[in-house]
């Protein structure tokens, strides 16, 4: 619980009572020899990827109305202001073309990976994998002798499945 004198910071508490804990010794660290009546929580700063986000967010703003501005600002305005050296007008519709079609192409060869990655649906490989087991295999860790009160886990066989599925007469 915070002490009745402290002040919220963003990044730390501060409190301004002038009570110092008493830590063990051996234990001092950098804010206990301090002279400062002023102490900060262990909190640290903020975290890398908070940073790169914030950092990640602001130059794709900037970047964006870099953008926006060189494709709708006539050229001599731009020689105007001092601007010389900027890309072909040509850019401003190549750029997102070449991005989209990249992106999509991207996305139908993942899902092409995925297709060849996926085995046949007739192949066993569907059904059976090296977790696999029946019903009737006994754990290897449970005695002969021993009760189970629940069944182990196991796999339920595909004629049964399509027997409970598509012969509802003959439902258990």
């Amino acid at each position: 619980m915070e002490e009745a004198h402290s002040v919220n910071s963003p990044r730390r508490v501060l409190s301004f009572s002038k009570r110092k804990k008493q830590k063990p010794f051996g234990f001092q660290d950098s804010d206990s020899t301090r002279s400062s009546p002023f102490r900060a929580s262990h909190v640290q700063g903020p975290k890398p990827s908070e940073v790169y986000g914030f950092v990640g967010s602001i130059s794709t703003v900037v970047a964006t109305l870099i953008f926006l501005i060189w494709a709708y600002v006539p050229d001599k305005l731009l020689e105007s202001i001092g601007i010389h050296y900027y890309p072909s007008r040509y850019w401003v519709l190549a750029m997102p073309t070449y991005l989209m079609v990249t992106l999509l192409l991207g996305l139908a060869f993942y899902i092409g990976l995925n297709f060849i990655a996926t085995p046949h649906p007739t192949s066993l490989n569907t059904l059976f994998d090296e977790y696999s087991r029946e019903p009737g295999e006994i754990d290897s860790q449970m005695e002969e002798g021993d009760e189970s009160p629940i069944d182990p886990i196991s796999d339920i066989d595909i004629t049964r499945i399509n027997d409970l599925m598509f012969n509802s007469s003959d439902v258990m």
